[in-house]
C-alpha cells in the first residue's frame, strides 16, 4: 500500500491502541487497511447523498423565490437580502453582493458556461440571467450562505417546509452539509470523527425520527440520520439504508461504533435499523 502515506493511515490507528503507540493484541495491518477502505466507501456514499440533497435544495429555492415574488430575476433585488454586517471575526457578511460577484465572474469569464453564454448572446436586458440559471453557479456552501442571507423569514420557512424542518434547524443542517461535503471532497476521514460543525438536533420531527438515545450530534452517524431524513423528502426512493447495510456487512471487522452508533450500556450496539427513521 505504498500509495497511502504513513501519516494518512495513522489517523485510523487510535481505536486500535488502548496504550499509546502500541497496537492492541490481535490487530493486523490488514484490519487498518480495511478500516481505511471502509471510510473511503463511506465518504463516497455520503457524498452521493449530499449531491442529491443539494439539487433538491436548489430546486426548492428557485421555485419558491421565483413564484412567491413573481420575478425570475429576484436575485438582483437587494430587498430580498439582509443588510450587510461584520461578524464576530470581522468578516463582512454580504449575501447579495456575494451572489452578484459569482454571477459577474460567470458572465465575464473567457469561457463561460454554455447556458450563460447563450443568455448573454441572446438577451441584453436584464443583464443577469434568470435565477434558475444563476443558481446552477452556486456551490453547497453558496446555497447555505444565500439561504442564511434571505431577509424575509417567510421565504426561509417556505423553503424549509418542503424538508419538514424549522428554518433554524435547516440553516444549521445546510451549514453541516457544506462542512461534510468538503470533508468528502478533500478525501478526509469521516470514521471516528467529531464534527467541528455539528447539525442542530431535531427536537420536533415531522414523521419518523430517532429515539432519545441517538442524540450524539457530534458524530457522523447522527449526520447520516440527517441525510436520511432529508432524502425521505427529496428522494423518497433512495436506497441509503440498503447501501449502509451492505457497507457494514462488507467490512465486519471494522468497529462501526466509532461512527457514533450508541450502545445499550453493556457493550452491545443498538439496532439502528429498527429506529422509526430507518424502518
Amino acid at each position: 500500500m505504498s500509495e497511502i502515506s504513513y501519516y494518512r493511515l495513522s489517523a485510523y490507528y487510535l481505536p486500535y491502541q488502548q496504550i499509546k503507540d502500541t497496537f492492541n493484541t490481535g490487530t493486523t495491518f490488514d484490519q487498518i487497511i480495511k478500516t481505511y477502505s471502509f471510510d473511503r466507501e463511506l465518504r463516497l456514499l455520503v457524498f452521493d447523498c449530499i449531491e442529491r440533497i443539494e439539487v433538491a435544495v436548489r430546486t426548492q429555492f428557485i421555485y419558491h423565490m421565483a413564484t412567491a415574488h413573481d420575478n425570475a430575476h429576484w436575485q438582483d433585488d437587494k430587498a430580498h437580502f439582509i443588510t450587510p454586517y461584520y461578524n464576530r471575526i470581522g468578516r463582512l457578511v454580504d449575501p447579495f453582493n456575494d451572489f452578484q460577484s459569482i454571477i459577474s465572474r460567470a458572465t465575464s469569464a473567457r469561457k463561460p458556461e454554455v447556458f450563460i453564454k447563450h443568455y448573454t448572446n441572446t438577451y441584453n436586458s436584464p443583464s443577469n440571467p434568470p435565477s434558475w440559471m444563476c443558481f446552477e453557479l452556486l456551490t453547497m456552501g453558496d446555497l447555505s450562505h444565500i439561504y442564511r442571507g434571505l431577509r424575509n423569514n417567510a421565504d426561509k420557512k417556505s423553503i424549509a417546509n418542503y424538508f419538514e424542518v424549522h428554518p433554524t434547524v435547516f440553516t444549521s443542517w445546510l451549514h453541516t452539509l457544506t462542512y461534510v461535503r468538503n470533508i468528502c471532497a478533500h478525501h478526509s476521514r469521516l470514521w471516528n470523527k467529531d464534527l467541528a460543525i455539528e447539525p442542530e438536533k431535531l427536537l420536533k420531527p415531522v414523521g419518523p425520527w430517532l429515539g432519545t438515545r441517538y442524540q450524539n450530534n457530534k458524530r457522523i452517524f447522527y449526520f447520516i440520520c440527517v441525510l436520511r431524513y432529508l432524502l425521505l423528502r427529496a428522494n423518497p426512493g433512495n436506497r441509503l439504508k440498503e447501501k449502509l447495510e451492505l457497507l457494514f456487512a462488507k467490512y465486519p471487522e471494522v468497529p462501526i461504533q466509532y461512527l457514533g452508533i450508541p450502545s445499550d450500556g453493556n457493550g452491545n450496539l443498538l439496532d439502528w435499523k429498527n429506529e422509526p427513521l430507518w424502518k
